[in-house]
């Protein structure tokens, strides 16, 4: 056999495999697309119009004013990920409203999610805990050590979302 005869000899399963595999009839299963995760999103509420979904209608109550920034992160309840760095599905940035406010967060299935919410009360993009709000779906109390807040359990914060919208509250607390 000439190296020509098997090189073609030697490519053919490998182009019927591919063949099949672009068909849908491969064998192994194809793997899936990574997860985009750290993704930051306006505050659409058209996202959570009737019929719309999945989605969290999030009521945030506590603000204590409208100045900085307002961040909602989405996770998956995983501890995995549950406030781990850049591990948020979407981060909700807007405008604070004082008092209350609704955010719509979109989200990619039903599913069991965690919702942090942190009022950036200065505007600087960092957690400064002495001017800071924050909190956590389904209000969990936020413990400190030495004055540095301790975050919850995943369980005290999982809820879940139907395929519609989910409406949830919040209550923003801060140290002072």
């Amino acid at each position: 056999m000439t190296t020509l005869e098997l090189a073609r000899f030697s490519l053919r399963p490998a182009l019927v495999a591919a063949g099949l595999g672009a068909l849908g009839f491969a064998g192994a299963a194809t793997p899936l697309a990574a997860e985009t995760l750290g993704v930051k999103i306006d505050n659409d509420m058209r996202r959570c119009a009737p019929g719309n979904g999945p989605a969290v209608r999030l009521e945030v109550t506590g603000l204590k004013s409208a100045s900085g920034n307002l961040f909602v992160r989405t996770y998956r309840a995983r501890d995995s990920d549950w406030l781990k760095s850049r591990r948020y599905i979407h981060r909700v940035d807007t405008t604070p409203r004082k008092g209350k406010m609704t955010v719509c967060v979109p989200l990619p299935a039903a599913g069991d999610y965690a919702i942090v919410v942190q009022h950036d009360a200065n505007g600087n993009f960092k957690k400064d805990f002495s001017s800071d709000g924050a909190g956590m779906s389904n209000n969990p109390e936020i413990k400190t050590f030495l004055g540095i807040p301790r975050p919850p359990a995943l369980e005290k914060t999982r809820f879940r979302a139907g395929e519609g919208v989910t409406r949830i509250a919040v209550q923003v607390k801060y140290r002072n």
